[in-house]
């Protein structure tokens, strides 16, 4: 973490179909302003439900394409990607809400992450394999569940999303959990603000 003279650059992402009934947002609401009382941040707000573009012939053809020699077509097929990377470059700290949708992340999630994982930008390949770029970040999933067990064996999300964001640099993850709530209640979602609560502790 920063020092108190510093301000932590964070980057929220959302990603929930749901608004104020949305559990991870609202894990990301008291994470936030948790964080902001215990040091100086400034939030970049990403609300990936609203919907991105999936991936595609044309984006792949111009992201394919050496920057020198990209037409004015190509650069428009990547403006957004190119935007979404430079938030994440930017950042110190992710915030990231997780809702489980069928044993993994919702469509709108896996979009952001195509969009941002580009070789050359986020991540490059070397004689050693590949090498993730966006090292020295720290990020949290907020993560939560109707029935799945968080981190068992039908969970596809939070190992998948661990797995990408390492291979971008970003291994520093914390997971923080309201899971099983169409079986525990609110007793799931209090467990994740006790969560929240030691983990910025141990920060």
């Amino acid at each position: 973490m920063q020092t108190h003279k510093q301000t932590t650059r964070v980057l929220r992402i959302d990603s929930s179909a749901q608004n104020e009934t949305s559990v991870t947002r609202q894990l990301a609401d008291l994470f936030i302003q948790r964080l902001a009382e215990r040091q100086a941040i400034q939030v970049v707000s990403r609300d990936v439900a609203q919907g991105l573009p999936f991936v595609d012939g044309g984006w792949i053809a111009a992201n394919f394409t050496d920057p020198a020699a990209r037409d004015a077509d190509k650069q428009a097929a990547l403006a957004l990607s190119d935007a979404l990377v430079r938030e994440v470059q930017a950042a110190d700290v992710l915030v990231i809400g997780v809702p489980i949708y069928n044993f993994g992340v919702p469509a709108t999630l896996k979009a952001w992450i195509d969009m941002i994982a580009r070789a050359r930008l986020t991540f490059r390949y070397t004689e050693h394999g590949p090498e993730g770029l966006l090292t020295g970040k720290k990020a949290y999933l907020l993560v939560a569940s109707g029935g799945t067990p968080v981190g068992g064996a039908i969970d596809f999300a939070t190992p998948w999303l661990k797995h990408v964001l390492a291979f971008i640099g970003i291994s520093d993850v914390e997971v923080i959990a309201a899971e099983r709530l169409m079986i525990q209640g609110e007793a799931g979602r209090q467990q994740a603000i006790e969560r929240i609560a030691s983990v910025l502790e141990q920060a």
